[in-house]
């Protein structure tokens, strides 16, 4: 901070649109280490927005950088009620939320595609798709498709609900990234050599997905969010107590992600408190 102002720097890679953006929102920490969000205009004096070129994934993205170089700005740009890593983690959450709806429609079209071609394709006198070991790749895919469905939903219920946590959606993400990209490995070997062909969306979505995966948090970190809220042990590096052990957290019992209330993912027995089992 200097005075009225605020003075901005840093260099930010991998930002969406910032090159053909009015407006970017910055989030920064001040002398406090404390995190502040602010708006700043793109055309403002120190600001640069260079694209990020030849690129193989999302080429139908505006990928930039943003740098910042003594940026300054008024009291007026900062976000007055966004303070602490509480904010741009909530733009997180609901960004994460889509990406679990997103990664299944790939994996949709992935699926479409090989039970097209398994249908038509014919060798040694029928369709491949009368194969025993084509009809376990179909079944595969389009069981993990249902289940991630499922999940999504049960996710869009507690959504609705204002009950979807943090953690839960970390867990969504993971597993329908992790999901989408084998089916869409899996279609590709069902398409064989046409399948890294544009005549197919299968490479396509093959490539966005390596993105996917990790952007937005990668698959570890969604791991390790994860495994602290079923175990309360922070994994993600040094740890720092004061006073008490911090208290323990889970996922609100990961029943809340089942579709059916009868059903149970926990130990009953009477001595456990382990979690998911």
């Amino acid at each position: 901070r200097d005075g009225d102002a605020w003075v901005l720097n840093g260099h930010k890679r991998w930002s969406t649109n910032a090159t053909i953006a009015d407006v970017a929102v910055i989030w920064a920490k001040d002398e406090n280490d404390t995190i502040r969000g602010f708006l700043v205009e793109t055309d403002r004096e120190g600001v640069f927005t260079p694209p990020i070129d030849n690129t193989w994934s999302l080429r139908a993205a505006i990928t930039s950088e943003v740098v910042l170089d003594d940026v300054r700005v008024s009291e007026a740009h900062r976000l007055p009620a966004a303070e602490g890593l509480g904010a741009p983690l909530s733009c997180l959450t609901q960004a994460r939320y889509g990406i679990c709806w997103g990664t299944i429609g790939a994996a949709m079209a992935c699926y479409d595609a090989a039970r097209q071609h398994a249908q038509n394709r014919e060798q040694f006198g029928q369709p491949i798709g009368g194969f025993q070991l084509m009809q376990e790749r179909l079944v595969e895919m389009v069981q993990e498709i249902t289940k991630a469905q499922l999940l999504n939903w049960r996710l869009g219920t507690l959504k609705d609900a204002g009950d979807m946590r943090p953690q839960q959606v970390s867990l969504a993400k993971r597993n329908n990234c992790e999901t989408a990209l084998e089916i869409a490995r899996s279609a590709r070997q069902v398409l064989g050599g046409n399948g890294v062909t544009s005549m197919y969306p299968v490479m396509r979505h093959i490539n966005n997905l390596e993105s996917v995966i990790t952007y937005e948090g990668t698959h570890e970190v969604h791991t390790l969010i994860v495994g602290e809220d079923l175990t309360g042990e922070n994994a993600f590096g040094e740890r720092v107590y004061v006073g008490e052990r911090p208290i323990r957290g889970r996922l609100e019992n990961v029943r809340e992600l089942k579709p059916y209330p009868n059903s149970h993912f926990h130990d009953s027995s009477p001595s456990s408190d382990q979690g998911a089992g």
